[in-house]
């Protein structure tokens, strides 16, 4: 009501607006204008008629931009709406806005604005009548109990034709119309619109009462919804699908259930939903609308093909019914439709020529007698060519119409064959469920029996990883520990080799650096034991079998622990069973650790008596007895002895040690296929047998060969310098490999960051070979690896020196294999024996010759204090860019501290940026004292 308040006051408006232009002059004709009569009411706005022709431009050009979006978006939703009832699509608003855009463009174009004033006229009368139709049905029909008391929207409870609004509408549009046309003379003309109003109001209950309201609900829901509609009776309560049942007490409403949609999974509430039996679940409006599947199952007998036929049979003889089905009735039906629709388009444009025509030929009548015949050779013209495209068009419209009737056949064919496939699976599933359900039955006694089991086995799983949690949680401890151990020890381990060599440190001193270098040796073997277990518990550890000379290994075994025996008092006795393999496949490293574990415990444990050695060879077994004649072990230590830091009670104050030797024995054993086990009286001894899978090499020479010769004197090596990259964040780190590797002749440089080395690699610094460390701040050396290589170091060995002994045989991606990663702390001999074979270097006893003493330099004058402390800040900051320029800025300017300068680059170009500050320092307070 608000609305159409509104919309008289703008009538009034527009009339008053109408007037003014009539006052001012303005032809009646002309007055409605939106030109004209704003500017007659700008006139009395603005003083001056400029402002006032501009306001009325801007107001007019709003105005049209405001009507033709409304309209467009109005046209839209009609466009919408259609589409999607008919071709079951719906590509969105915005491309029939557009649509609707292009048509109205095109019927500017074509100047066919003039002809549309009749055509809505004629549109006005069909618009008045469906707008009837609907109000009296509203405030009519439903109050008189003919039609629901609600209005359903559902399409899946709607019949597709409902002949109360249907009917009502056609028949008050075709008199409205036939009035409008002046069939029934002038007077009827003028109330054509009236004539439609009057016949839907009293058309639409007629029919309602005659068809008694069965055609407005087509089916009923289960779930809440429509039920079938039959008019009131005696009193008797009309249901409705949106209507809310109230409750029996009190009189409240029952809140609404949320019900979930099969197809777009979206949640509506009950009275938005519909059971779709193509689907088994409920469906949302918009779904239902779209969906060209379900060939509305929900209601077969309400669709408009199944209304469309009925009315045809009602209409036609029985005998032609068996053709309304075909593919030719369906052609005929819609060339029914086309065909006048095409005719009411081609009248339009022939009434608009038509009228051209006629208002040229009578701007030419008053010139000559030619003009009128003229018009009428024009007109004959006109109507020739309208009709020959109409033809041509009917043509053009056959094709398109039988194709969608074969395209709707081949659908309907395809759609019935998977109806019935779908039927037919439908079936089957419903027998296998029978079937389930009682083989279900019969499995369910079992199913419980299989809980227990597997409630058993979740407790024993949850068990299981909770101790796998906490081996993990103590091998990431030890491995952290380990790593910070070994960084130390390097330092430590690796000065003690190096003052051991050097034959200038006193024999008294010699013993200080013996006594050094065990202690380190026996920290170190216990961070091996820790880490080897945690690498053994976490599946870390792998062997690496190569050739073994097992004979020989023995025997030196033998020999080393025959001096240990009689050092301490104790008889040492080796016996062989036969002859032994002089080769054999065995990771050499283990079985060694595995015998020196074992020999060491017989001889550390054993006070008096001596210590046996039994080795035999059979079938590719080696078996292996050590005895002793210590103080044994009861049941119960034997029980325990092979727990880490565990040690039998008559142990445990005799000998130092932490308990883990016969740990990683065991551990080794189990993990290359073999087996230990143990004997043992107390008072009398100790008796542990070991039996190991040691294949025989057959071809002993080649297998010999392959074995490292002994050490040797290395103090230089023949050829050209080779120079070394030593990246690794820890100075004391690399000062000792460069006291390591200087000495022997090596070009060293060294860089404290990945990206201090990759700065010195940009520089042009091209190492044979590099010593990279893993944890480093920045990059770490995986990735100072693969960035070196980009910059042109693929074919440079790389190494990698680091406490990281977690890391070492993992798999990575820069082809680092196991021989080329070395665990702090380095043994000397290892690092020299890999340079050996990466750079295939011939060592000598001969040391290398200390450089040539060079002629002193020319005194180095500093510069200024300014630039001295400019550089400080580029040295402080650790930037090599910024230092070379600060550097090459001095030359400029004072030319006379070249080589002051030049001694800079050196330092730089080798990252001793701690060295320069020192300088920096130095010159500075020279610089100050002069001052």
């Amino acid at each position: 009501p608000g609305w159409v308040v509104l919309g008289v006051v703008k009538m009034l408006g527009g009339a008053l607006l109408a007037y003014l232009a009539i006052t001012h002059m303005v032809p009646v004709e002309r007055a409605v204008d939106p030109n004209q009569m704003y500017l007659a009411a700008y006139e009395y706005v603005f003083p001056n008629y400029g402002w006032a022709v501009a306001a009325t431009a801007l107001f007019v050009v709003i105005s049209q931009l405001k009507i033709n979006v409304t309209n467009a978006y109005a046209g839209s939703l009609a466009w919408s709406n259609f589409f999607s009832r008919v071709a079951h699509s719906h590509p969105g608003r915005v491309v029939w806005v557009v649509f609707n855009a292009l048509i109205a463009f095109m019927l500017m174009e074509m100047n066919v604005f003039e002809a549309l004033g009749d055509v809505l006229g004629l549109f006005a009368n069909i618009a008045i009548a469906w707008m009837m139709a609907v109000v009296a049905d509203l405030v009519i029909n439903k109050p008189l109990g003919l039609s629901p008391p609600g209005i359903e929207f559902k399409r899946a409870h709607l019949w597709d034709i409902n002949p109360v609004g249907v009917g009502a509408m056609a028949l008050a549009s075709v008199l409205s119309i036939t009035a409008h046309l002046g069939v029934f003379g002038p007077l009827a003309q003028a109330f054509s619109a009236l004539i439609a109003l009057g016949t839907a109001l009293v058309a639409s209950p007629l029919l309602a009462w005659a068809t008694g309201g069965k055609y407005y609900l087509a089916r009923t829901s289960d779930a809440g919804g429509s039920v079938l509609f039959a008019p009131a009776a005696g009193g008797r309560e009309v249901r409705w699908a949106r209507v809310e049942s109230s409750s029996e007490e009190g009189g409240s409403y029952q809140r609404l259930k949320v019900q979930h949609c099969v197809i777009c999974e979206r949640e509506y509430e009950g009275p938005d939903m519909a059971h779709c039996p193509a689907y088994q679940g409920a469906i949302c409006s918009l779904c239902c609308t779209l969906d060209a599947r379900c060939g509305d199952l929900c209601k077969p007998h309400a669709s408009l093909s199944a209304q469309w036929s009925a009315v045809l049979r009602w209409l036609l003889p029985r005998r032609s019914w068996r053709y309304l089905d075909t593919g030719l009735g369906h052609f005929l039906l819609l060339m029914l439709v086309i065909v006048p629709l095409l005719a009411v388009v081609f009248g339009v444009l022939y009434q608009q020529e038509l009228r051209a025509l006629s208002e040229g030929a009578l701007a030419l009548a008053a010139q000559a007698d030619v003009a009128g015949a003229l018009a009428s050779v024009q007109q004959a013209s006109l109507r020739s060519g309208f009709l020959k495209a109409y033809m041509a068009l009917l043509v053009i419209a056959g094709i398109v119409a039988w194709w969608l009737v074969l395209a709707h056949q081949s659908r309907k064919v395809a759609q019935e064959e998977s109806n019935r496939q779908t039927h037919l699976l439908v079936r089957e599933i419903a027998l296998h469920r029978e079937t389930d359900r009682a083989l279900q039955d019969a499995k369910q006694s079992a199913e419980e029996a299989r809980e227990i089991a597997e409630h058993a086995k979740l407790a024993a799983d949850q068990a299981r990883r909770a101790a796998d949690l906490a081996n993990q949680a103590k091998s990431r401890y030890i491995s952290a520990i380990s790593h910070e151990l070994r960084t130390p020890l390097n330092s430590i381990l690796g000065y003690a080799q190096l003052m051991g060599e050097d034959h200038s440190v006193p024999p008294h001193r010699q013993q200080a650096v013996a006594v050094i270098k065990r202690g380190g040796e026996h920290l170190l073997s216990l961070i091996e034991g820790t880490l080897a277990i945690a690498h053994i518990e976490a599946g870390k550890l792998t062997l690496d079998a190569r050739p073994m000379r097992f004979a020989d290994a023995m025997r030196e075994l033998a020999d080393m622990f025959e001096l240990q025996a009689a050092e301490k008092g104790l008889s040492f006795h080796f016996e062989a069973a036969g002859a032994l393999p002089e080769v054999v496949r065995a990771d050499e490293k283990r079985v060694s650790q595995i015998l020196i574990n074992l020999l060491g415990n017989a001889i550390k444990f054993t006070a008096a008596g001596q210590v046996i050695l039994r080795i035999s060879y059979a079938r590719e077994f080696a078996a292996i007895e050590i005895e002793d004649t210590g103080p044994g072990m009861t049941a119960a230590d034997i029980e325990r002895i092979f727990e880490p830091f565990a040690r039998g009670h008559a142990a445990v104050s005799s000998a130092p040690g932490a308990g883990l030797g016969l740990t990683i024995a065991k551990m080794l054993t189990d993990l290359m296929g073999g087996e230990m086990k143990v004997r043992s009286t107390p008072g009398e001894g100790s008796l542990f047998c070991v039996r190991l899978f040691l294949p025989r090499v057959h071809d002993a020479v080649a297998g010999a060969a392959r074995i490292a010769p002994g050490p040797r004197a290395r103090r230089g090596y023949e050829g050209a310098r080779r120079r070394l990259l030593v990246v690794d964040n820890e100075e004391a780190d690399r000062e000792l490999l460069g006291h390591v590797l200087a000495p022997l002749g090596f070009e060293l440089r060294t860089a404290a960051s990945g990206h201090d080395a990759l700065d010195l690699i940009a520089a042009g610094y091209r190492p044979d070979a590099m010593f990279v460390d893993l944890a480093m701040p920045g990059i770490d050396g995986w990735e100072t690896i693969r960035r070196a290589r980009r910059l042109g170091l693929a074919d440079a060995s790389v190494a990698i020196v680091s406490a990281n002994a977690f890391d070492k045989g993992l798999d990575n991606d820069v082809g680092i294999a196991p021989e080329d990663f070395f665990v702090k702390p380095v043994r000397h001999t290892e690092l020299l024996d890999w340079l050996e074979r990466r750079l295939a270097l011939q060592w000598t006893d001969i040391a290398v010759r200390p450089a040539p003493a060079v002629a002193a330099p020319r005194a180095m004058q500093p510069p200024s204090l300014v630039r001295l402390r400019a550089l400080d800040e580029a040295v402080a900051l650790g930037y090599f860019r910024g230092i070379m320029n600060q550097l090459d800025d001095i030359d400029l300017a004072q030319p006379e501290c070249a080589a002051w300068t030049e001694a800079q680059r050196a330092l730089a170009r080798q990252f001793q940026f701690e060295a320069m500050g020192r300088a920096l320092a130095e010159a500075a307070e020279a610089a100050e004292g002069a001052a």
